[in-house]
């Protein structure tokens, strides 16, 4: 076995291939962009390392040794791999695309703009399947880990190298079943106050953001109970008089098909702001920004569908 050199320089591969296709040492330099004395310099360089003079004197011009112009072929092969793979890769083509994506992301997106977001991919890239996995009650690093490939929603990552791209914002609203006491007359912070919550936390909480604004106006809520998941908040919510929380227009389509109003809360709550989430590992793939972009125009397509909530809402029409 012949060992490798550790030692070489890969730069003399570009030099090399210059040399070769021009013959001469000036118009190799012109190309490269170096001196004469710099390509004289490389020249000399390869001529130790292969041990040939690759390139003779013959009257007024320079010529190919044998040596040269068996390794000319290979030489150039080499250096077109070599920029291939530094390149920018190319845009994918996604009816080509056969890939696994997996996004994170909470039920409400799953059940709202999954189905869209499925449908369009099966349109445009055929072989590619979408695997959507649940959040856990606990936060697991999986954009670094790499379990995911994108996540959705509020991003409270605290990964510091993690990519993210704000999607839209939106804010909270009540949601209530058809019929309920709350969707007639004026919805007062002490009318919501006094009504009986339903909170919807991954991780369980009993108390959030909604606790924080009541507090300020010496009020507090009394909620029933808390369940991990959008859907079955939805559910629970239809079927009683609890209030529960859902966002202005992320899920309202799912809202409204199971024949819920959804009412503006008389309190000021933070923002939410929806983001898609991706680990820097992934920024170059070609794959992956078909990925991103088919979820931006997704998502951005669904909200642009729903009118913000000023007054009571009517149902949408069909």
């Amino acid at each position: 076995m012949i060992a490798r050199n550790a030692n070489v320089d890969l730069n003399l591969l570009t030099a090399l291939d210059a040399l070769l296709e021009e013959q001469s040492v000036t118009a190799a330099a012109d190309r490269l962009g170096l001196s004469g004395p710099a390509m004289s310099r490389a020249l000399g360089r390869i001529r130790r390392t292969i041990g040939d003079p690759v390139l003779v004197r013959a009257g007024r011009h320079m010529v190919p040794t044998p040596r040269a112009l068996e390794i000319r072929a290979e030489v150039r092969r080499l250096v077109e791999a070599a920029h291939d793979v530094l390149a920018p890769s190319a845009p994918a083509d996604p009816a080509q695309l056969v890939r696994v994506f997996t996004l994170y992301a909470n039920d409400l997106f799953v059940t709202d703009v999954g189905p869209r977001l499925v449908a369009r991919a099966a349109r445009e890239a055929p072989q590619v399947v979408l695997r959507f996995l649940g959040e856990s009650h606990i936060d697991v690093p999986l954009l670094r880990d790499g379990a995911a490939d994108l996540e959705f929603g509020v991003i409270d990552s605290p990964e510091p190298e993690i990519r993210r791209e704000e999607l839209f914002v939106d804010r909270s609203v009540a949601v209530v079943r058809e019929g309920h006491p709350l969707t007639a007359g004026k919805l007062t912070v002490r009318r919501y106050a006094d009504a009986a919550h339903l909170n919807f936390s991954r991780r369980g909480r009993l108390t959030g953001p909604v606790d924080e604004a009541l507090a300020a106006h010496g009020l507090r809520r009394k909620v029933i109970a808390t369940v991990p998941t959008f859907a079955a908040a939805l559910m629970m919510v239809r079927d009683s008089d609890a209030v529960g929380l859902t966002a202005e227009r992320a899920g309202l389509a799912t809202v409204h098909g199971l024949g819920l109003r959804t009412l503006p809360i008389p309190l000021e709550l933070p923002p939410m702001v929806m983001e898609m989430a991706w680990h820097p590992r992934q920024e170059a793939d070609a794959g992956h920004r078909w990925l991103r972009g088919l979820v931006r125009e997704t998502v951005l397509e669904s909200v642009r569908e729903v009118p913000p909530l000023t007054t009571h809402p009517t149902r949408r029409p069909a």
